[in-house]
């Protein structure tokens, strides 16, 4: 793959590569694909992935059993857990290095956001 390092944006075939990766993770650990995902950049470091329609029927039983508490700690555990995969896979895919991961989740919508902060050679990231 080429060095994208010196480039401050990424092109669409890129972002749908670490789109599919983040999707093909997803089901991967979690048993299923999420309903939706998209992929972007936000300015010149950031790519955002939005997974919609993520938790698994165990997950969604439990949210109505208003145990969603349980939920989100077991998906922020599992998500920092997964910290360094999540970063070496976007880094593959796009020759930037990640300087910080972030990751939320929310019910009602049900929505994951996986945040990648890369290196930009045109400035430092904040």
């Amino acid at each position: 793959m080429a060095n994208l390092t010196n480039h401050p944006a990424m092109g669409e075939d890129i972002l749908e590569a670490v789109n599919a990766a983040m999707v093909e993770l997803h089901e991967h650990y979690h048993g299923r694909k999420p309903a939706t995902s998209r992929t972007q950049m936000l300015g010149d470091d950031m790519v955002a992935c939005v997974l919609g329609g993520m938790y698994t029927d165990i997950e969604k039983t439990m949210i109505e059993m208003e145990r969603g508490a349980v939920v989100q700690e077991t998906r922020s555990a599992f998500q920092h857990a997964m910290e360094q995969r999540f970063i070496r896979v976007v880094h593959g895919i796009t020759g930037r290095r990640v300087v910080r991961f972030m990751s939320t989740h929310h019910v009602g919508p049900d929505l994951e956001v996986l945040l990648f902060v890369v290196e930009n050679n045109h400035k430092r990231p904040f």
